[in-house]
């Protein structure tokens, strides 16, 4: 075995630490400078000042290898930036948001350094979000055999996220090749450690977790910290499991700009930081060791001076962002169905199946197809059991425990590990279950808000092609946490699509089309309609149905019912009564996918029938419907005979006894009624 490399004054070339000290240099100079462009209005409105963590920032820059690690800085990390490669320039153009940063064209928060291009990725400002992604991204090493590792960095305070302790107990549990770097100031903005948790350490947290190994360094030092950096990432790579670094630091300066530590720290405790500062410390070593004088490190400050202000010459007159494009990138291209595009075919040409048995099929079919799909959640690949709801079935034995496996009851792991895996590769196709039901989805939200921007703000460098499955709606008497509807709420996030097919074929379908997709999607499925006969369709082979597509269930000409999930069904039968018992002739419309959303297909038949009727599952307050009213009324008003009626559920809970849910979700009675006073207006 290879004797490990150790880091000592007198092991390390004269090259080397001359390398360092230039580095070190130069990102306290832009360090001190950041502050100057907000006085001077030139921007950088968040600067969180690095100094007094330079050790372990420059160790992580320079054990991280572009070509097979994957790195997640948090916005502290200027110098892990500069010393993982980011130029003097390409850290100012960040801090000013110019359209050439590379991290993403101005449209993330300053302070956030990124190159996705090299795998230095582009981090949330939600603190401590990233390790779900970095062990996302281990995980992909880990199934494509790659050799690097996934580097996570972030403050000890963050480390209270539920979140973290998620990450760290898959990674541990799974054995992913990632480092999880603390750099431990003792601070969380103002709030000292002693308030974040009872033991000293952050890193003491975490010691009762198996296949985890914790190195503990100086982060003021850097040849401690480079000896802990090279230690943890060797063992990573010849154990495969997790390390955490914790590094010891200080925090000279305030928490950020917008933050005064005089109002919580002391002037000795002030004065202790600045006497604790790295780069002088270093400056000392290298003197004291006679390896350079006085005279060469002065020439090395000037070369790091002159290219700071080269740097700041050519940032400052960097084109801004462009106002007309904020429009690009908030979600990719979708795939285009090369077959079914009008959504009709031969009714008789296919199998019937109910909408499971869709869902079901189509899995296997597109894991059959693309090698380079994955699927995991709670609870389904368990023997003969697929889900609560046995959508997922014999998929673990079909396709393995490779691509098909169980997640912890940790909705967050569940889909940012899939934001982080999927960063691994763009070929990379990936299907959670959500949650067991849709109203169990809510810890995951900051992971959703995530992937819905990873797109945008990455100037459409990143694109997490992700299908979240969850199974929605009421009618079975589940109540609360079983039978609510999400859709409007997640609806008013830009950036993901959202289905919600009625049918099996359209499940079959939009679940393909999602599965083909670049971006992510949000699935949909009316648990109630799984096994419904109501539900059962012929499905032709490879079936699919674009994006944005409505479908005409029932042709009318003297109202229209645009509606989707569950009442559906029961705008069907209410038209047919309707054409039974009076004549009337009442036109359904389908959605099925809310964003994006077919609205010629809507306006087209509110200009054939004149009266409009929204019908959905979900609260009419907030709901969905309130959004395609708004719309028709603001672009098909001249089309209209009626004002536009809504039905759904009431503003309440779902709850659990059959009479109370009967109470509140809308039924074929309440849509009849509300239908007939729409033809009477």
């Amino acid at each position: 075995m290879e004797k490990r490399k150790e880091y000592k004054l007198d092991t390390v070339d004269k090259e080397t630490l001359q390398k360092w000290y230039y580095l070190l240099v130069l990102g306290r100079k832009l360090d001190e400078r950041a502050p100057n462009y907000l006085k001077q209005a030139l921007g950088w409105s968040y600067h969180a000042p690095y100094a007094g963590h330079d050790g372990i920032q420059l160790a992580i820059g320079q054990i991280f290898d572009r070509t097979t690690d994957h790195l997640f800085p948090y916005y502290r990390d200027m110098q892990t930036a500069l010393s993982a490669g980011l130029t003097a320039e390409e850290i100012i153009l960040n801090g000013i948001s110019k359209a050439s940063d590379v991290a993403g064209g101005g449209r993330h928060m300053s302070n956030h350094f990124a190159k996705p291009e090299w795998n230095i990725h582009n981090v949330s400002s939600a603190t401590g979000n990233h390790t779900l992604h970095a062990v996302g991204v281990a995980r992909g090493i880990k199934r494509y055999g790659g050799k690097g590792v996934a580097i996570s960095s972030q403050g000890e305070s963050s480390t209270s996220e539920g979140y973290v302790y998620e990450a760290i107990n898959g990674a541990s549990n799974e054995k992913l090749p990632v480092i999880f770097v603390f750099q431990d100031n003792r601070y969380g903005i103002s709030v000292p450690q002693r308030d974040q948790s009872a033991n000293a350490f952050a890193a003491d947290n975490f010691k009762g977790f198996k296949n985890l190994r914790i190195i503990y360094c100086d982060g003021k030092s850097i040849f401690s910290s480079m000896n802990a950096m090279e230690m943890a990432k060797r063992h990573v790579i010849e154990k495969q499991e997790p390390v955490i670094v914790h590094a010891s630091c200080v925090r000279i300066h305030s928490h950020s700009n917008s933050d005064k530590h005089e109002l919580y720290r002391d002037e000795n405790e002030r004065h202790c930081a600045k006497a604790s500062d790295p780069l002088d410390r270093f400056r000392i070593i290298l003197l004291h060791s006679k390896i350079f004088t006085e005279e060469e490190l002065a020439v090395i400050d000037d070369q790091a001076q002159k290219e700071m202000m080269a740097a700041h010459r050519k940032a400052l007159v960097a084109p801004d962002p462009d106002p007309a494009s904020i429009f690009n990138f908030v979600s990719p291209d979708p795939y285009i169905p090369t077959k079914f595009m009008d959504g009709t075919y031969d009714t008789k040409v296919g199998r019937s199946l109910k909408l499971i048995q869709a869902l079901n099929e189509t899995l296997k079919e597109e894991f059959r197809l693309n090698p380079d799909t994955f699927l995991w959640g709670q609870d389904v690949a368990n023997k003969e059991k697929g889900g609560i709801f046995n959508v997922t079935k014999g998929m673990q034995q079909k396709f393995g425990i490779e691509r098909v496996f169980n997640g912890p009851i940790a909705e967050d792991f569940i889909l940012g590990t899939a934001n982080g895996m999927s960063r691994y590769s763009d070929k990379i196709r990936i299907v959670v279950e959500g949650a067991e039901f849709a109203d169990y989805f809510w810890p995951a939200m900051e992971q959703y808000i995530e992937l819905s921007h990873d797109y945008w703000r990455s100037n459409g460098q990143f694109s997490p092609n992700i299908t979240i499955r969850l199974a929605s709606g009421g009618y079975i008497g589940g109540g609360l946490y079983h039978s609510q509807n999400i859709e409007g709420s997640l609806a008013a996030i830009p950036g993901v699509r959202i289905v919600y097919p009625s049918f099996a074929d359209d499940a079959a379908g939009l679940l393909r089309t999602s599965m083909r997709s670049r971006g992510p999607t949000l699935f949909l499925e009316p648990k109630a309609l799984y096994n419904d006969p109501v539900a059962e369709a012929i499905v032709p082979d490879e079936f699919e149905v674009p994006f944005g597509k409505a479908r005409t269930r029932r042709e009318g000409k003297d109202m229209s019912i645009i509606t989707y999930g569950n009442t559906t069904h029961m705008s069907i039968a209410v038209a047919n009564r309707f054409a039974e018992e009076t004549g009337k002739s009442i036109e359904v419309i389908d959605i099925r996918s809310l964003i994006p959303l077919d609205k010629d297909a809507i306006l087209e038949s509110v200009k054939k029938t004149g009266r409009v009727l929204v019908v959905h599952e979900d609260k009419v307050f907030g709901g969905f419907g309130g959004e395609i009213a708004a719309m028709i009324s603001n672009e098909g008003f001249e089309f209209l005979d009626a004002p536009v009626r809504r039905v759904g559920s009431t503003f309440t809970p779902v709850g659990f006894n059959r009479i109370l849910e009967k109470a509140i979700l809308p039924d074929q009675e309440r849509i009849y009624t509300a239908a007939k006073e729409l033809l009477d207006y």
